[in-house]
Protein backbone atom coordinates (compact mmCIF):
# COMPACT_ATOMS: atom_id res chain seq x y z
CA UNK A 1 0.00 0.00 0.00
CA UNK A 2 1.37 3.38 -0.97
CA UNK A 3 2.13 5.82 1.89
CA UNK A 4 -0.03 8.94 2.09
CA UNK A 5 1.63 12.25 1.30
CA UNK A 6 -0.73 14.32 3.50
CA UNK A 7 0.65 16.69 6.11
CA UNK A 8 0.84 14.95 9.52
CA UNK A 9 -0.13 18.18 11.30
CA UNK A 10 -3.48 18.26 9.52
CA UNK A 11 -4.96 15.63 11.82
CA UNK A 12 -6.27 12.14 11.08
CA UNK A 13 -7.60 11.42 7.60
CA UNK A 14 -7.26 15.02 6.41
CA UNK A 15 -9.47 16.45 9.17
CA UNK A 16 -8.93 19.61 11.17
CA UNK A 17 -5.34 20.37 12.15
CA UNK A 18 -4.27 19.54 15.68
CA UNK A 19 -4.43 22.38 18.22
CA UNK A 20 -0.95 23.51 19.17
CA UNK A 21 0.00 23.04 22.79
CA UNK A 22 1.82 25.55 24.95
CA UNK A 23 5.54 25.32 24.37
CA UNK A 24 5.16 23.42 21.09
CA UNK A 25 5.95 26.42 18.91
CA UNK A 26 8.58 26.67 16.22
CA UNK A 27 11.07 28.43 18.48
CA UNK A 28 10.10 31.93 17.36
CA UNK A 29 9.29 32.98 20.97
CA UNK A 30 5.65 33.78 20.21
CA UNK A 31 4.16 31.07 22.44
CA UNK A 32 2.58 32.16 25.74
CA UNK A 33 4.21 30.90 28.97
CA UNK A 34 2.72 27.77 30.45
CA UNK A 35 0.89 28.52 33.73
CA UNK A 36 1.90 26.32 36.64
CA UNK A 37 -0.71 23.67 37.41
CA UNK A 38 -2.46 23.90 40.76
CA UNK A 39 -2.56 21.07 43.29
CA UNK A 40 -6.15 20.33 42.34
CA UNK A 41 -5.27 20.10 38.65
CA UNK A 42 -2.34 17.79 39.41
CA UNK A 43 -4.57 15.36 41.34
CA UNK A 44 -7.85 15.57 39.43
CA UNK A 45 -6.96 12.62 37.15
CA UNK A 46 -6.84 10.17 40.11
CA UNK A 47 -10.13 8.29 40.16
CA UNK A 48 -9.82 6.73 43.63
CA UNK A 49 -11.18 9.28 46.10
CA UNK A 50 -9.00 8.20 49.05
CA UNK A 51 -5.80 8.10 47.01
CA UNK A 52 -6.66 11.46 45.43
CA UNK A 53 -7.25 13.01 48.86
CA UNK A 54 -3.96 11.64 50.25
CA UNK A 55 -2.00 12.85 47.24
CA UNK A 56 -3.71 16.26 47.42
CA UNK A 57 -2.78 16.77 51.10
CA UNK A 58 0.77 15.58 50.46
CA UNK A 59 1.30 18.04 47.61
CA UNK A 60 -0.40 20.80 49.60
CA UNK A 61 1.97 20.17 52.53
CA UNK A 62 4.98 20.34 50.22
CA UNK A 63 3.69 23.57 48.71
CA UNK A 64 3.30 25.12 52.18
CA UNK A 65 6.86 24.13 53.11
CA UNK A 66 8.19 25.73 49.93
CA UNK A 67 6.32 28.95 50.68
CA UNK A 68 7.75 29.05 54.22
CA UNK A 69 11.28 28.56 52.89
CA UNK A 70 10.79 31.33 50.33
CA UNK A 71 9.38 33.65 53.00
CA UNK A 72 12.32 32.94 55.35
CA UNK A 73 14.78 33.56 52.52
CA UNK A 74 13.22 36.95 51.75
CA UNK A 75 13.28 37.91 55.45
CA UNK A 76 17.01 37.07 55.65
CA UNK A 77 17.70 39.19 52.56
CA UNK A 78 15.83 42.13 54.13
CA UNK A 79 17.76 41.72 57.39
CA UNK A 80 21.06 41.78 55.49
CA UNK A 81 20.05 44.99 53.71
CA UNK A 82 19.07 46.59 57.02
CA UNK A 83 22.38 45.56 58.62
CA UNK A 84 24.34 47.07 55.70
CA UNK A 85 22.26 50.26 55.82
CA UNK A 86 20.91 49.76 52.30
CA UNK A 87 17.33 50.66 51.29
CA UNK A 88 14.79 47.89 51.65
CA UNK A 89 12.56 47.25 48.61
CA UNK A 90 8.96 48.23 49.22
CA UNK A 91 6.31 45.54 49.40
CA UNK A 92 3.96 45.49 46.40
CA UNK A 93 0.58 46.97 47.25
CA UNK A 94 -2.26 44.64 46.36
CA UNK A 95 -5.11 46.18 44.40
CA UNK A 96 -8.39 46.10 46.29
CA UNK A 97 -11.73 47.80 45.84
CA UNK A 98 -11.02 49.93 48.91
CA UNK A 99 -7.70 51.42 47.78
CA UNK A 100 -9.03 51.91 44.24
CA UNK A 101 -12.00 53.92 45.46
CA UNK A 102 -13.29 56.61 43.11
CA UNK A 103 -13.42 59.93 44.98
CA UNK A 104 -16.44 61.93 43.84
CA UNK A 105 -17.63 65.50 44.49
CA UNK A 106 -19.32 64.59 47.77
CA UNK A 107 -16.09 63.33 49.37
CA UNK A 108 -15.04 65.25 52.49
CA UNK A 109 -11.86 65.13 54.54
CA UNK A 110 -8.16 65.61 53.80
CA UNK A 111 -8.36 64.76 50.10
CA UNK A 112 -11.43 66.92 49.48
CA UNK A 113 -11.57 70.47 48.19
CA UNK A 114 -11.72 73.33 50.69
CA UNK A 115 -15.09 74.49 49.33
CA UNK A 116 -16.71 71.14 50.14
CA UNK A 117 -15.33 71.08 53.69
CA UNK A 118 -16.43 74.70 54.24
CA UNK A 119 -19.95 73.88 53.02
CA UNK A 120 -20.17 70.86 55.36
CA UNK A 121 -19.00 72.97 58.31
CA UNK A 122 -21.64 75.59 57.51
CA UNK A 123 -24.39 72.97 57.28
CA UNK A 124 -23.41 71.48 60.65
CA UNK A 125 -24.22 74.75 62.42
CA UNK A 126 -27.81 74.77 61.19
CA UNK A 127 -28.86 71.15 60.56
CA UNK A 128 -31.30 68.98 62.53
CA UNK A 129 -28.55 67.67 64.86
CA UNK A 130 -27.03 71.05 65.82
CA UNK A 131 -28.86 71.20 69.17
CA UNK A 132 -27.53 67.79 70.15
CA UNK A 133 -23.90 68.66 69.42
CA UNK A 134 -24.31 71.96 71.26
CA UNK A 135 -25.43 69.97 74.36
CA UNK A 136 -28.71 71.89 74.30
CA UNK A 137 -30.83 68.75 73.85
CA UNK A 138 -29.58 65.53 75.48
CA UNK A 139 -30.60 62.26 73.77
CA UNK A 140 -33.84 60.57 74.81
CA UNK A 141 -34.51 57.54 72.60
CA UNK A 142 -37.76 55.59 72.26
CA UNK A 143 -37.28 51.95 71.24
CA UNK A 144 -40.11 49.94 69.73
CA UNK A 145 -40.71 47.03 67.35
CA UNK A 146 -43.11 45.72 64.78
CA UNK A 147 -46.63 44.51 65.58
CA UNK A 148 -45.49 41.00 66.55
CA UNK A 149 -42.33 40.06 68.42
CA UNK A 150 -40.49 36.80 68.94
CA UNK A 151 -38.28 35.79 71.85
CA UNK A 152 -35.25 36.69 69.76
CA UNK A 153 -36.50 40.28 69.48
CA UNK A 154 -36.95 40.65 73.24
CA UNK A 155 -33.45 39.29 73.87
CA UNK A 156 -32.07 41.70 71.29
CA UNK A 157 -33.95 44.65 72.80
CA UNK A 158 -32.62 43.89 76.28
CA UNK A 159 -29.07 44.15 74.91
CA UNK A 160 -29.78 47.31 72.92
CA UNK A 161 -31.15 48.97 76.06
CA UNK A 162 -27.69 48.43 77.56
CA UNK A 163 -26.07 49.95 74.47
CA UNK A 164 -28.25 53.11 74.57
CA UNK A 165 -28.14 54.46 78.14
CA UNK A 166 -30.82 57.07 77.37
CA UNK A 167 -33.34 54.69 75.76
CA UNK A 168 -36.81 53.56 76.85
CA UNK A 169 -38.73 50.62 75.41
CA UNK A 170 -42.43 50.95 74.56
CA UNK A 171 -44.54 48.07 73.33
CA UNK A 172 -46.07 48.65 69.88
CA UNK A 173 -49.64 47.56 70.84
CA UNK A 174 -50.95 47.93 67.28
CA UNK A 175 -50.26 51.65 66.98
CA UNK A 176 -49.10 53.07 63.65
CA UNK A 177 -45.67 54.64 63.44
CA UNK A 178 -47.19 58.08 62.79
CA UNK A 179 -49.06 57.92 66.10
CA UNK A 180 -45.93 56.70 67.89
CA UNK A 181 -43.91 59.58 66.44
CA UNK A 182 -46.54 62.11 67.54
CA UNK A 183 -46.55 60.55 71.00
CA UNK A 184 -42.74 60.76 71.14
CA UNK A 185 -42.79 64.42 70.10
CA UNK A 186 -45.20 65.29 72.88
CA UNK A 187 -43.03 63.47 75.46
CA UNK A 188 -39.80 65.27 74.44
CA UNK A 189 -38.14 62.22 72.88
CA UNK A 190 -35.28 63.11 70.53
CA UNK A 191 -35.29 59.91 68.44
CA UNK A 192 -37.43 56.90 67.64
CA UNK A 193 -35.71 53.60 66.75
CA UNK A 194 -37.85 50.79 65.34
CA UNK A 195 -36.57 47.23 64.83
CA UNK A 196 -38.42 45.02 62.36
CA UNK A 197 -38.42 41.26 61.97
CA UNK A 198 -39.71 38.80 59.40
CA UNK A 199 -40.19 35.08 60.08
CA UNK A 200 -38.48 35.43 63.45
CA UNK A 201 -35.42 37.05 61.86
CA UNK A 202 -34.53 40.67 62.71
CA UNK A 203 -33.95 42.29 59.34
CA UNK A 204 -34.50 46.05 59.57
CA UNK A 205 -33.99 49.22 61.58
CA UNK A 206 -35.67 52.62 61.21
CA UNK A 207 -34.20 55.71 62.87
CA UNK A 208 -36.39 58.83 63.09
CA UNK A 209 -34.86 62.02 64.43
CA UNK A 210 -37.37 64.32 66.13
CA UNK A 211 -39.01 66.74 65.69
CA UNK A 212 -38.22 67.41 62.00
CA UNK A 213 -36.40 64.31 60.79
CA UNK A 214 -34.62 62.96 58.86
CA UNK A 215 -35.72 59.31 58.72
CA UNK A 216 -33.29 56.54 57.77
CA UNK A 217 -34.19 52.99 56.72
CA UNK A 218 -31.52 50.32 57.23
CA UNK A 219 -31.34 46.65 56.33
CA UNK A 220 -30.05 44.65 59.30
CA UNK A 221 -28.16 41.38 58.84
CA UNK A 222 -25.55 39.07 60.42
CA UNK A 223 -26.99 39.49 63.92
CA UNK A 224 -25.12 37.75 66.74
CA UNK A 225 -26.34 38.18 70.32
CA UNK A 226 -23.94 38.47 73.22
CA UNK A 227 -24.82 35.00 74.53
CA UNK A 228 -23.57 33.53 71.24
CA UNK A 229 -20.23 35.36 71.40
CA UNK A 230 -17.46 33.29 72.96
CA UNK A 231 -15.94 34.96 76.04
CA UNK A 232 -18.33 37.91 75.91
CA UNK A 233 -18.38 40.56 78.64
CA UNK A 234 -21.22 42.26 80.45
CA UNK A 235 -21.82 45.95 79.85
CA UNK A 236 -21.90 48.34 82.79
CA UNK A 237 -24.32 51.22 83.30
CA UNK A 238 -21.77 53.86 82.26
CA UNK A 239 -22.29 56.06 79.22
CA UNK A 240 -20.28 54.55 76.35
CA UNK A 241 -17.85 56.22 74.00
CA UNK A 242 -18.70 56.28 70.29
CA UNK A 243 -16.29 55.64 67.42
CA UNK A 244 -17.41 56.42 63.86
CA UNK A 245 -15.07 55.22 61.08
CA UNK A 246 -14.94 55.96 57.33
CA UNK A 247 -18.07 58.11 56.99
CA UNK A 248 -16.25 60.16 54.39
CA UNK A 249 -18.93 61.55 52.05
CA UNK A 250 -21.56 64.21 52.68
CA UNK A 251 -24.23 61.51 52.93
CA UNK A 252 -22.03 59.39 55.20
CA UNK A 253 -21.27 62.41 57.38
CA UNK A 254 -25.00 63.02 57.76
CA UNK A 255 -25.63 59.39 58.73
CA UNK A 256 -22.74 59.56 61.19
CA UNK A 257 -24.26 62.62 62.88
CA UNK A 258 -27.59 60.78 63.09
CA UNK A 259 -25.91 57.86 64.89
CA UNK A 260 -24.04 60.26 67.17
CA UNK A 261 -27.32 61.90 68.19
CA UNK A 262 -28.39 58.59 69.80
CA UNK A 263 -25.50 58.74 72.30
CA UNK A 264 -24.54 61.19 75.03
CA UNK A 265 -21.87 63.79 74.39
CA UNK A 266 -20.28 63.24 77.82
CA UNK A 267 -19.13 59.58 77.91
CA UNK A 268 -18.00 58.12 81.23
CA UNK A 269 -14.48 56.86 80.55
CA UNK A 270 -14.44 55.06 83.89
CA UNK A 271 -16.73 52.39 82.42
CA UNK A 272 -14.26 51.66 79.57
CA UNK A 273 -17.12 50.99 77.15
CA UNK A 274 -16.94 51.81 73.47
CA UNK A 275 -19.48 51.43 70.67
CA UNK A 276 -18.00 51.29 67.17
CA UNK A 277 -19.75 51.87 63.86
CA UNK A 278 -17.28 51.06 61.11
CA UNK A 279 -18.25 51.79 57.51
CA UNK A 280 -16.62 49.69 54.81
CA UNK A 281 -17.95 49.54 51.25
CA UNK A 282 -21.25 51.05 52.47
CA UNK A 283 -21.73 48.28 55.05
CA UNK A 284 -21.88 49.62 58.62
CA UNK A 285 -20.50 47.12 61.15
CA UNK A 286 -21.80 47.61 64.70
CA UNK A 287 -19.60 46.42 67.60
CA UNK A 288 -19.74 46.92 71.37
CA UNK A 289 -16.60 46.36 73.49
CA UNK A 290 -15.00 46.91 76.85
CA UNK A 291 -11.31 47.77 76.87
CA UNK A 292 -8.45 47.87 79.35
CA UNK A 293 -4.87 49.16 79.17
CA UNK A 294 -2.17 46.97 80.73
CA UNK A 295 1.55 47.34 81.22
CA UNK A 296 3.40 44.20 80.20
CA UNK A 297 7.09 43.46 80.70
CA UNK A 298 8.93 41.07 78.42
CA UNK A 299 12.57 40.02 78.00
CA UNK A 300 14.22 41.18 74.81
CA UNK A 301 17.62 40.07 73.50
CA UNK A 302 19.89 42.85 72.20
CA UNK A 303 23.51 42.99 71.07
CA UNK A 304 25.78 45.26 73.03
CA UNK A 305 28.76 47.33 71.88
CA UNK A 306 31.07 44.38 72.46
CA UNK A 307 28.99 42.22 70.14
CA UNK A 308 27.67 40.00 72.92
CA UNK A 309 23.94 39.45 73.31
CA UNK A 310 22.26 40.36 76.56
CA UNK A 311 18.72 40.27 77.88
CA UNK A 312 16.92 43.58 78.42
CA UNK A 313 13.51 44.09 80.02
CA UNK A 314 11.08 46.05 77.87
CA UNK A 315 7.84 47.55 79.23
CA UNK A 316 4.97 48.31 76.84
CA UNK A 317 1.38 49.44 77.32
CA UNK A 318 -1.10 47.27 75.45
CA UNK A 319 -4.85 47.39 75.04
CA UNK A 320 -7.12 44.37 75.39
CA UNK A 321 -10.69 44.17 74.13
CA UNK A 322 -13.63 42.12 75.32
CA UNK A 323 -16.72 42.11 73.15
CA UNK A 324 -20.00 42.73 74.95
CA UNK A 325 -22.36 42.35 72.01
CA UNK A 326 -24.59 42.39 70.15
CA UNK A 327 -22.95 42.56 66.76
CA UNK A 328 -24.73 43.18 63.46
CA UNK A 329 -24.36 44.84 60.06
CA UNK A 330 -26.42 47.71 58.66
CA UNK A 331 -26.95 48.77 55.04
CA UNK A 332 -28.62 52.10 54.27
CA UNK A 333 -31.65 51.69 52.01
CA UNK A 334 -33.36 55.10 52.16
CA UNK A 335 -32.92 58.53 53.70
CA UNK A 336 -36.10 60.57 53.85
CA UNK A 337 -36.72 64.18 54.78
CA UNK A 338 -39.14 64.73 57.65
CA UNK A 339 -40.60 62.11 59.94
CA UNK A 340 -41.87 58.94 58.29
CA UNK A 341 -44.10 59.73 55.32
CA UNK A 342 -43.99 56.75 52.97
CA UNK A 343 -46.62 58.11 50.55
CA UNK A 344 -45.86 61.81 50.03
CA UNK A 345 -42.44 62.10 51.65
CA UNK A 346 -39.39 63.49 49.87
CA UNK A 347 -36.35 61.24 49.76
CA UNK A 348 -32.83 62.63 50.10
CA UNK A 349 -31.27 59.37 48.93
CA UNK A 350 -32.48 56.00 47.60
CA UNK A 351 -30.41 52.87 47.10
CA UNK A 352 -30.15 51.82 43.47
CA UNK A 353 -31.05 48.26 42.57
CA UNK A 354 -28.15 46.72 40.71
CA UNK A 355 -24.96 48.43 39.59
CA UNK A 356 -22.38 48.09 36.87
CA UNK A 357 -18.91 46.70 37.36
CA UNK A 358 -17.31 50.16 37.27
CA UNK A 359 -19.61 51.43 40.04
CA UNK A 360 -18.19 48.87 42.51
CA UNK A 361 -15.36 51.32 43.24
CA UNK A 362 -17.72 54.18 44.06
CA UNK A 363 -19.18 54.25 47.58
CA UNK A 364 -22.06 56.38 48.84
CA UNK A 365 -21.04 56.62 52.51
Amino acid sequence: MARSDRDPSSGPKGGKPKRARHGDGDGDGTDAPVPKATVGQRTSHIKNKMVRSQQYHKLKHEQTKEKKKLRAKKQKEVQKLVALGLPVPEKPVSHTIDNQRVIDDTFIGKNAEEEVNARVAAEEQDDEFAEHFANARPPNVLLTTGFTCSKLMYRFLSEMLEVFPAATYYKRKGYSLKKIIEYAKNRDFTDVVVFNEDRKQINGMIVVHLPDGPTAFFRLSSLVLSTDIKGHGRATGHKPELVLNNFSTMLGHRIGRMFASLFCQDPQFKGRRVVTMHNQRDFIFFRHHRYIFEEKTRNKTEKGADGKSKKVKETAVRARLQECGPRFTLRLEQLQKGTMDTKGGEFEWLAEKGYSRDERKKFEL
